[in-house]
């Protein structure tokens, strides 16, 4: 992915990187850059769950530059406008987060990604309205949020193979068990804990999700 609304997989597989829900900016900002320069990734979301404005927009002026400087696209959780404003290279909203025709209309040529869990519905409406990726899951279980909805690997074989638009598997997923997502189709892979929970560092987890997905 780069800053206008390229989500294509010409490389195969790729990584996309989530932030942890809480961080430490001036520590997470270095574990960010030893993490992009140690592997291809694709694009970094910043998700920080119920944090002000203010709070999001010292998040963006301190990492966005950072991904910028590794060709990396800078994606806002849950809001739009506020990805907008901030000039984030896209956002990616939940079934959830307001008027997807609208925000489509409002980020005009920059990414816009929805959250379809495990639904074919779903996916397809955000294909219709123009999103430049959908997103299922919970693949595997996960700590990071509560899993209410589980997908299977059928709906990535069958969502690449109908299918243009790219779609992003989420949900617990590690360089162990990365492997059936990549072969089923999935363009993207979303990790958190697996990156930034690595026992050896952010770097260490970055280099073991791409090993995985090229030995898939």
């Amino acid at each position: 992915m780069n800053a206008a609304r390229d989500t294509s997989s010409s490389n195969g597989c790729r990584l996309y990187l989530i932030t942890p829900p809480r961080i430490d900016l001036a520590a997470y900002r270095d574990q960010l850059a030893a993490a992009l320069d140690a592997g291809d990734v694709a694009c970094l979301q910043l998700r920080l769950k119920d944090a002000p404005p203010d709070e999001i927009k010292r998040a963006v002026d301190a990492l966005m530059p950072v991904t910028q400087a590794h060709d990396v696209a800078f994606i806002l959780n849950d809001d739009a406008a506020l990805a907008s404003r901030l000039g984030c290279d896209g956002a990616h909203l939940g079934q959830t987060d307001g008027d997807h025709a609208g925000a489509r209309k409002l980020l005009k040529d920059r990414i816009l990604g929805i959250t379809c869990h495990a639904s074919r519905h779903l996916a397809m409406e955000a294909g219709e309205l123009g999103a430049d990726y959908v997103a299922f899951g919970a693949f595997f279980p996960t700590e990071t949020k509560e899993t209410v909805h589980t997908a299977g690997t059928d709906l990535l074989e069958w969502w690449s193979e109908m299918m243009e638009v790219p779609c992003v598997a989420i949900g617990g997923i590690t360089a162990a068990n990365c492997a059936p997502l990549v072969r089923a189709g999935a363009d993207f892979l979303a990790v958190v804990g697996a990156v930034w929970n690595h026992p050896e560092g952010p770097a260490a987890g970055v280099r073991a999700m791409n090993a995985a997905i090229a030995a898939a």
